[in-house]
């Protein structure tokens, strides 16, 4: 995924010369495993794959191009993960998903030193190109790099440095990555990739999970799945190149990964989190007869619900970001909580809300019920069934609680 920087930097000191004195060792000792690019003078090509770092932004892993021109030994990185902060307009465009990421050429011994200073691993591949597909991917990569050319229109699904990475091996071996990966799949979605790569960091989990529509639940192809830096290098493996031969030749390490690993894939339940909606409905069923305790409760989750309805509703109508069109969380996350905010405060100090309130309680509670009997009758599901599990008892009983007694 990106890496957020703006300007480069080299390495520097005894640090920076055995970093560049062991990347020209590791690159000989790729020349002996490459004889046939070496001998057709052909640049040798290779995917470093760097893994997750503990920064919010480092979640996804990322990965580059690395080019050797034959001639001189000169490994230069290809990164697809750099973007311009100073920018113009760049917070308005990153709010719009209309962000633009630059590819940047840099040496492959700069490019690697942030990497082994924040304790991440990096595994390089050297790939079995056809000689002419070699020579054309570097040429590519070049005039692309180019600053009048660097730009790209990134996403952070279908646009990002793993799927740049794809795309230009793709292009390079005449459509013959695609049409391997293409037919394949894992059952993985867009959904359960970011939910589990961002699980180290509870708020950018509920973050993807609350805010991705049925976009992002449809299974992925190994092409798609690629969006995923260590997926891409996983499908690496397993392609073959032109003449039918192993697209990978040779792996090597390059870093050690000295922080926590990659998260492993586990399944998504929903019963505990339905457990948890039914503990807390009952309660606030047997707490009816107490509405300042029940308003003093309820005031924060109709904040919450109704100020993320509102972002739900401002991504679907007003943002590129189309992984979050069409939320149906919007049953759950109802914007029309915020109605029953001046209730809820009314409760607090002893008095009777307005004529609205319940009305607007009873809908809240019943659009809800709705999102449930949606999940069930779409024909494109969203797996939010946790969500459902959880806040739809709230709501019935919130409404069953505030909604029924004379007030």
């Amino acid at each position: 995924m990106p890496l957020v920087r703006d300007r480069l930097h080299g390495p520097a000191g005894i640090a920076g010369a055995l970093r560049a004195a062991w990347l020209v060792l590791l690159l000989g000792v790729s020349a002996l495993l490459s004889p046939r690019a070496a001998a057709a003078d052909a640049p040798r090509i290779g995917v470093v794959t760097m893994q997750p770092g503990e920064v919010f932004f480092e979640r996804f892993g990322h990965d580059a191009i690395v080019v050797v021109d034959p001639d001189t030994g000169e490994a230069i990185s290809y990164n697809f993960g750099y973007f311009d902060p100073s920018e113009p307009d760049f917070l308005a465009r990153f709010v719009r998903g209309e962000m633009l990421y630059h590819l940047v050429a840099l040496p492959a011994t700069q490019d690697l030193a942030q990497y082994q200073d924040a304790g991440r691993g990096a595994s390089m591949q050297w790939l079995d190109l056809e000689p002419e597909q070699a020579r054309a991917l570097a040429a590519t990569l070049a005039e692309r790099a180019k600053p009048e050319n660097s730009r790209y229109r990134y996403d952070y699904f279908t646009a990002n440095c793993a799927t740049q990475v794809r795309d230009a091996l793709d292009q390079a071996m005449g459509g013959a990555l695609k049409s391997q990966l293409s037919a394949r799949s894992r059952g993985n979605t867009f959904r359960s990739e970011a939910v589990r790569l961002a699980r180290p960091a509870p708020w950018m989990w509920l973050g993807f999970d609350l805010g991705l529509g049925p976009f992002a639940d449809r299974p992925l192809s190994r092409w798609e799945e690629a969006f995923v830096p260590m997926r891409l290098a996983d499908s690496l493996r397993e392609a073959r190149n032109s003449a039918g031969r192993p697209l990978v030749q040779a792996e090597q390490e390059l870093l050690p990964h000295r922080i926590a690993p990659e998260p492993e894939e586990r399944p998504r339940r929903w019963l505990p989190w339905a457990l948890a909606g039914v503990v807390l409905g009952a309660g606030i069923v047997l707490a009816r007869r107490k509405p300042r305790l029940l308003a003093g409760a309820a005031l924060p989750l109709w904040l919450l619900c109704g100020l993320g309805g509102a972002l739900l509703i401002f991504i679907w109508g007003f943002t590129a970001h189309q992984a979050g069109w069409a939320n149906r969380n919007l049953f759950l996350l109802n914007p029309l909580c915020l109605l029953l905010l001046p209730g809820a405060v009314a409760l607090l100090r002893g008095r009777a809300p307005g004529r609205l309130f319940r009305p607007v309680l009873w809908a809240v509670a019943g659009l809800a019920a709705l999102g449930w009997i949606m999940q069930w009758l779409s024909l494109q599901p969203q797996y939010n069934l946790p969500w459902i599990a959880l806040l739809l008892p709230l709501h019935l009983a919130l409404a069953l609680a505030l909604g029924r007694r004379p007030l």
